[in-house]
């Protein structure tokens, strides 16, 4: 058999599409946080790119695919991917090796995502660990049970495109899992006005939304009328969530924001990732719309009353968006896009089947990622402290974990300020010849 050349040319264009992201995203929450973390943002998202390839090459990718027990993870058979033939054609025609690293990006960019609630008070060696622990008894299973064809959720039928349970969900519960367990920040009341650089986070979101094509599209590994439906539903859904916050911001608060339009684009694009490849243009329409009517709803008015200092909305935009996107799934879903689907959404004729299938595996992805997360932090702070201190924290993460810092300016204005200290404190000394002019009954220096 001849590997397919158009479908293995836009996997390797797709993977190194769904790479990108992962420095985008780190643009968008460098952007996001104040100056004095903008480097341990950037680092612990960024960082991600190398443990995860590292750790999927030794046992992520035959924790996923290969083997199975009981429906939940694969086997270590394949240790460093020993004894994987990688020349061997996958059903869409592409090497097994381009598959394994197409699904290696995702394992990049989902730990990378739940970075964002824990910035400014998390020690980074903590973080470290738990992202290794996290990508091994979370996200490989979690990958397992959804898209591996021995997975327990694809063989109750779970449809979830391009990881609205495994990416999505699971990220954002992790976040708020982990904010939960870390405590507010100490300046917690001090975030609007403390966004390191808005041009920052315009940049990262469109660094997301241009890979995010890799992501979604590429989920139908290969160049067919899957992928095509894909990119329209993902452009479709990501332009209306957009408009949406906007829309919100202008109703509800007077004014639109760049933070909030760029928070907009990203609900669309978390919210049709796992329907993206089963439902209509119009499906993806009201998928984008009311992914944002949530995560719009839950960041401006549920946040504070549960308390849980998410601080960069990583679970009201992945985890809410990731919720309502999947579920939606079983209302919009249709064979008229993909025959992959046996029972059409309940919008579609198909009744409520799918649509329970969809609640179930999206509870269950929570109650599993909750719980383990939770076992995972428990039993890592016995070992660890998982906080910074708080004279680190106030003086920042940059400065106290790493030794650097994103801004030279914040320097300057610093001399800047003892130099008016000096100034206000010696002002008679730096009157000099001048003191005498201020007033005729002041002697000058040449007056004596």
């Amino acid at each position: 058999d001849v590997m397919n050349a158009a479908n293995t040319s836009f996997m390797i264009l797709s993977s190194i599409l769904v790479l990108f992201m992962t420095p985008g995203l780190a643009f968008f929450y460098g952007g996001l946080v104040s100056k004095r973390n903008v480097v341990n943002t950037m680092l612990s998202v960024f960082v991600m790119t190398g443990v995860a390839i590292v750790l999927w090459i030794m046992v992520g990718y035959s924790l996923s695919f290969e083997g199975d027990i009981h429906g939940i993870v694969g086997t270590l058979d394949n240790f460093f991917m020993n004894g994987v033939k990688l020349g061997t054609l996958t059903a869409t025609k592409i090497p097994t090796g381009i598959f394994s690293v197409f699904e290696m990006m995702f394992a990049i960019i989902t730990p990378a995502l739940f970075v964002g609630a824990v910035v400014g008070r998390i020690k980074f060696n903590f973080l470290l660990v738990f992202l290794i622990l996290w990508s091994i008894l979370i996200y490989y299973p979690m990958v397992h049970l959804v898209w591996s064809p021995n997975g327990l959720l694809a063989g109750l039928g779970t449809l979830d495109f391009a990881g609205g349970t495994v990416v999505h969900i699971n990220a954002g519960i992790t976040a708020f899992v982990l904010s939960a367990f870390l405590g507010k920040r100490i300046k917690f009341g001090d975030r609007p006005h403390t966004h390191y650089n808005l041009p920052w986070v315009l940049l990262g979101t469109a660094i997301l939304w241009i890979g995010w094509y890799g992501f979604n599209a590429g989920s139908a590994l290969g160049v067919d009328n899957i992928a095509a439906q894909a990119t329209i539903t993902t452009t479709m859904s990501t332009g209306t969530a957009m408009v949406t916050w906007m829309i919100l911001d202008m109703i509800i608060s007077g004014k639109p924001t760049l933070v909030g339009v760029c928070t907009g684009t990203l609900c669309g694009l978390v919210g049709i990732t796992p329907a993206c490849g089963f439902v209509t243009i119009a499906g993806s329409f009201w998928i984008g719309m009311f992914s944002t009517f949530a995560s719009y709803f839950f960041v401006n008015y549920l946040k504070d009353r549960i308390g849980v200092d998410d601080a960069l909305d990583a679970f009201g935009c992945h985890g809410v968006s990731g919720i309502v996107g999947s579920i939606f799934t079983g209302l919009f879903a249709t064979k008229a896009v993909n025959p992959i689907v046996s029972h059409n959404g309940l919008f579609y004729g198909g009744g409520w089947h799918q649509l329970g299938i969809q609640v179930f595996a999206t509870l269950v992805t929570i109650v599993f990622v909750s719980i383990a997360a939770t076992i995972i932090i428990k039993v890592l702070g016995l070992i660890m402290p998982m906080r910074v201190d708080r004279k680190e924290e106030e003086i920042g993460l940059d400065k106290g974990e790493h030794g650097e810092e994103a801004d030279y300016t914040v320097d300057i204005s610093n001399d800047m300020d003892a130099y008016q200290s000096d100034m206000n404190m010696y002002a008679k000394e730096f009157r000099g010849q001048m003191a005498g002019l201020n007033s005729p009954k002041t002697p000058g220096p040449r007056d004596h």
